[in-house]
């Protein structure tokens, strides 16, 4: 019987094996990315572009709602959506005034993750600052952390917070000494992301990790500023291909070029805005809302960019619901123009919070401001996301590379919640919680 239960654990072992067609996934994120940024040579991608040339790439691919870093980040790494896995927003609604934190810690995700596929399979991950993972089952594991305040410094929290001593053998050994300067984006310079990738490319040189994450957000920072073009913007997107080349140059070091798997995508894509409009200006002139810092209110949206989220201090007071969608009807018609209303049922069809009542979706060129004084609509300029995914503008894009890819084949459309089960198929990992699934052309067959 024992021979019988070890020739049978050997076959499923073989099974699995054979399952697996790559030793070493790289997952990068970039930050507001988009498929023009590969697509049209003037971005200056060269190394993204001959992963696309050599691998597969996407012509767009939808996000979440709201379309924001957090929220997308988290159905990249689960293949579920909001509703499902529980990061609803960057920032978790509060009922009073904002404590400053986002959804920093990995034990608020409700689902499943990679990581949780890859532990179990009993292989490594390592991270450098992808979102909601202070506490993740990460080996080598610098997650996104900053103090929550007017202190900008992120290295004292992000230490703590990292895998113990792991800090501290990045400076010594990939980096050199930090200072604030050098993991920050206050001042207009790349090199968050050349350490990222610098930090990124010597895990992966050292300790040779089954998956690793990181997370490039330079590009994403520039965009809000400049819009969807700039000249910021575009040095941007090229320092964010010199960092894919670092984590190329990396795999040739470790001696792992040719069984590591490469797949670079994003969150959302960037919309300009020439316009703001304030819902909760309008709520406070209604008196749904006194004083949200004494949690002195009955209605209030919870703005997400290019969106707006309604949520009601009582969740059964149908008279403030009414009170708020009359007020929306009414309004002049060069402001109705400036958004659509999401009721409940759409956002349980897109999987959006299940605490809201109701969105409002901006349009294209909107942002919607959480703010209840000063001018119901004023001016703006720049950039946003946070729009509901259904324009080609919010996309963002997808390009695979390395064992298991099929070679120059285009997708024309997936979803964020699609990447898990391709990384979970490279990888040979049991994961079947994800929603999404494996869009034709991209493995091998």
């Amino acid at each position: 019987m024992k021979r019988i239960h070890a020739m049978a654990g050997a076959m499923l072992l073989t099974l699995s094996a054979a399952a697996q067609q790559a030793n070493h996934v790289v997952l990068i994120t970039i930050d507001g990315f988009r498929p023009d940024f590969y697509q049209e040579a003037s971005w200056g991608m060269n190394n993204l572009r001959m992963m696309k040339e050599k691998g597969v790439s996407a012509d767009g691919v939808n996000c979440v709602f709201p379309s924001v870093t957090y929220p997308d980040h988290t159905t990249i790494i689960t293949g579920v959506k909001p509703a499902k896995h529980g990061i609803y927003y960057n920032a978790p609604f509060e009922e009073g005034k904002a404590s400053g934190n986002w959804y920093f810690y990995y034990n608020t995700i409700k689902v499943p993750t990679l990581y949780d596929a890859v532990h179990k399979a009993g292989k490594t991950n390592a991270n450098v600052i992808w979102p909601v993972t202070v506490g993740a089952p990460v080996d080598y594991n610098i997650p996104d952390i900053w103090p929550v305040g007017k202190d900008k410094d992120r290295r004292e929290a992000t230490a703590r917070a990292a895998t113990p001593g792991l800090w501290e053998e990045i400076q010594e050994n990939a980096t050199g000494k930090l200072g604030p300067d050098d993991f920050s984006m206050e001042r207009e310079e790349l090199v968050m992301d050349e350490n990222v990738a610098r930090m990124s490319a010597y895990i992966i040189a050292k300790y040779k990790p089954a998956f690793t994450t990181l997370h490039l957000a330079c590009t994403d920072h520039y965009e809000h500023m400049q819009g969807r073009d700039g000249l910021l913007v575009r040095k941007a997107v090229a320092g964010a291909d010199r960092a894919i080349g670092t984590i190329l140059e990396a795999l040739i070091r470790a001696g792992i070029q040719d069984s590591t798997t490469i797949i670079v995508t994003g969150d959302h894509g960037f919309v300009d805005i020439k316009q703001s409009f304030a819902p909760n200006v309008l709520l406070a002139q209604a008196g749904l809302i006194t004083d949200i810092d004494s949690g002195d209110w009955k209605a209030r949206f919870h703005a997400a960019g290019g969106s707006a989220f309604l949520h009601l201090k009582d969740k059964n007071d149908k008279q403030s619901l009414e009170k708020v969608k009359d007020i929306l009807s009414h309004l002049p018609a060069d402001q109705q123009k400036l958004f659509k209303v999401i009721d409940r049922k759409q956002l349980d069809a897109i999987g959006a919070d299940p605490n809201a009542v109701l969105a409002l979706a901006a349009t294209p060129g909107i942002t919607i401001g959480g703010g209840v004084k000063g001018a119901v609509v004023k001016a703006a300029k720049g950039g946003t996301h946070g729009f509901y995914p259904d324009f080609h503008e919010i996309q963002t894009g997808f390009v695979a590379y390395g064992p298991g890819i099929a070679k120059g084949n285009t997708v024309k459309e997936m979803d964020l919640t699609d990447v898990a089960p391709i990384i979970a198929k490279l990888l040979g990992l049991s994961f079947n919680t994800a929603d999404g699934h494996i869009p034709a052309g991209v493995l091998k067959q």
